[in-house]
């Protein structure tokens, strides 16, 4: 009986964490659309700039803290859009923006 009720339990708690993920995405995704951002490039582009938030932090500030969530926001597009000019530039990074990539000589 315990095995079955912690198979049950496990199983409970999978489907838990699934739907708080979906949750928070989702929230995510209509918090970055009012500032003009997709979902996909907004976690992309604040990995870039080494913002190391998770979801639920993220849902948080955009529900607590719009105005913080609005500058986080803001500092994924200007890395978007530097990271476009880099792209068609001489290839290097604009000032105050660091990128993790290496280049071999």
């Amino acid at each position: 009986v315990s095995f079955l009720k912690h198979f049950l339990w496990d199983k409970h708690h999978l489907n838990t964490s699934r739907n708080m993920r979906t949750l928070w995405i989702n929230r995510i995704t209509a918090a970055s659309q009012e500032h003009g951002l997709k979902y996909p490039a907004f976690i992309v582009h604040l990995i870039k700039c080494q913002v190391e938030l998770n979801r639920k932090v993220l849902v948080d500030l955009a529900i607590y803290e719009p105005k913080t969530f609005k500058s986080l926001a803001a500092l994924a597009k200007r890395r978007r859009l530097e990271g476009f000019v880099a792209a068609l530039g001489d290839g290097k990074e604009p000032e105050g923006i660091f990128s993790r990539v290496v280049q071999h000589h």
